[in-house]
């Protein structure tokens, strides 16, 4: 029988926070089931009353990751808007830029708002490489989208620029997020700019 009530759904939350961070810092293989209940400051005995294995409660964070990408990911499209309900051509410009503004800064936020899962999520997991083809493919609509709205050049390939982004925001993802050297506003604003913009002076 599992335990019930605050005090145990307390020790089953600790234990899923020290598994994250047991996993993000040390890998699924390296990991042990006596290292998560040290960490979360409880016996081992009390793991099994909540999780079967290393697995389950490994599987477990994977979907918790994959559940809130997929909310963050909703409410990210219902905030960033519309930029062909704008009218003239150099403020429907500035409202693409500011949608994909919107859209990464908000990715980047929820990616480096919790480092532990965002590491088993989105690189370790096993689901980390189905989760970016999704990702991938809805980059690609909305570019495709945005192209045959003449917001972008008719004769750009935009299945490689879809790749070329996902490329983009794991790397600073990696690099730039997870290691604290940029926030997750300036590395949205820099990819828009690189994106939108281009580099030429």
């Amino acid at each position: 029988m599992r335990k019930k009530g605050s005090n145990g759904q307390e020790s089953r939350a600790r234990l899923l926070e020290a598994a994250a961070q047991e996993f993000a810092r040390s890998g699924y293989h390296e990991t042990k089931i006596s290292t998560i209940v040290s960490r979360a400051g409880l016996t081992q005995p009390s793991f099994y009353l909540y999780f079967q294995s290393k697995e389950a409660i490994f599987k477990e964070l994977m979907e918790l990751f994959e559940i809130q990408f997929k909310e963050m990911g909703r409410h990210s499209r219902e905030e960033a808007g519309d930029p062909d309900n704008v009218g003239e051509e150099a403020n429907r410009r500035e409202a693409a830029e500011g949608q994909m503004y919107r859209e990464l800064a908000g990715l980047f936020g929820f990616l480096g708002k919790n480092q532990d899962l965002t590491q088993i999520g989105f690189f370790t997991g096993t689901q980390s490489a189905a989760l970016k083809r999704r990702l991938m493919s809805a980059i690609h609509s909305d570019f495709a989208a945005k192209q045959q709205n003449g917001h972008f050049r008719h004769d750009a390939d935009m299945e490689i620029a879809a790749e070329c982004l996902l490329g983009t925001i794991e790397c600073l993802t990696r690099e730039q997020l997870l290691t604290g050297k940029r926030p997750p506003e300036e590395l949205a604003q820099e990819v828009v700019r690189l994106y939108l913009l281009g580099l030429m002076a």
